[in-house]
């Protein structure tokens, strides 16, 4: 199975989606009862690289307005979602599918769990893979469980088995992602500045020593060394940028040249 959003196209904030062709796996929501939660699950989609939507009968229809004001930058993901009436119509071109459910099930049906579910959905992806999501209140039946190959369950508190759909469909979004060779872009790439080097650290110890000298900071004598140990092995660990070894030293420049003078409320 491939994901489906067609050509690339801005979206209506001006941003250009571009489609991914490489395989990955299809989110079914069944029956699900709010569009802002459909809009939510197909933002969280698109940020881990799955375009293909599928709903099943949705309680509401289809399309929802609703469902486009939480999708932000993702409406490509809903105008490409497949209308579906049951959840055998919308199983019927997949060779693996899992049902995401927290409720014990008097199934003989087999669980996986949250660290192994990537590598397991990215071996049967060739086939078409997909995961179904029940809807808010109670979640996917008996019925639609039998449709599934395995469980998919999330280690939430079972005191409270709680999530929110759009949540769930987040979370197995980021693992399908986590479990991928994904390179992740660097977005302070031309931001971050480069560590110092150690002669501009050694020239700030200098200057900081020397005026902690002139405060009579390192009393008594005998414990200078250590003292000294003690303030440069901080500074050094805290691997400081050019910019912030100048910053400091204007800061020791600073407070070196009001000492004495009398403080103005």
């Amino acid at each position: 199975m491939y994901n489906k959003v067609g050509k690339a196209r801005k979206d209506q904030l001006g941003r250009v989606v571009t489609p991914d062709a490489a395989p990955a796996p299809v989110v079914i929501l069944v029956r699900p009862q709010l569009g802002q939660n459909i809009g939510a699950c197909a933002r969280g989609m698109l940020n881990f690289g799955l375009t293909e939507l599928r709903l099943v009968a949705p309680r509401d229809g289809w399309p929802n307005p609703d469902a486009d004001a939480m999708a932000s930058g993702a409406l490509p993901v809903l105008q490409n979602a497949k209308l579906y009436k049951t959840v055998e119509e919308a199983v019927a071109d997949l060779s693996y599918v899992l049902a995401a459910t927290a409720r014990r099930r008097e199934l003989e049906i087999p669980v996986v769990g949250t660290d192994v579910v990537g590598g397991e959905m990215r071996a049967q992806i060739g086939a078409g893979v997909g995961v179904l999501f029940g809807p808010e209140k109670a979640g996917l039946t008996n019925a639609d469980v039998v449709m599934a190959d395995a469980i998919l369950t999330y280690p939430v508190n079972p005191a409270f088995q709680s999530l929110n759909l759009a949540q769930a469909v987040n979370l197995f979004a980021f693992l399908w992602a986590q479990a991928g060779d994904v390179q992740v872009p660097d977005i302070f790439e031309g931001v971050r500045s480069e560590v110092a080097p150690r002669e501009d650290l050694t020239r700030l110890f200098e200057h900081l020593e020397e005026e902690l000298d002139n405060a009579g900071f390192f009393f008594p004598a005998t414990k200078r060394n250590l003292m000294q140990q003690n303030i440069r092995a901080p500074l050094t660990r805290a691997k400081m940028s050019e910019q912030e070894v100048r910053t400091f030293r204007g800061i020791v420049k600073a407070l070196a040249k009001g000492r004495g003078t009398a403080r103005k409320d």
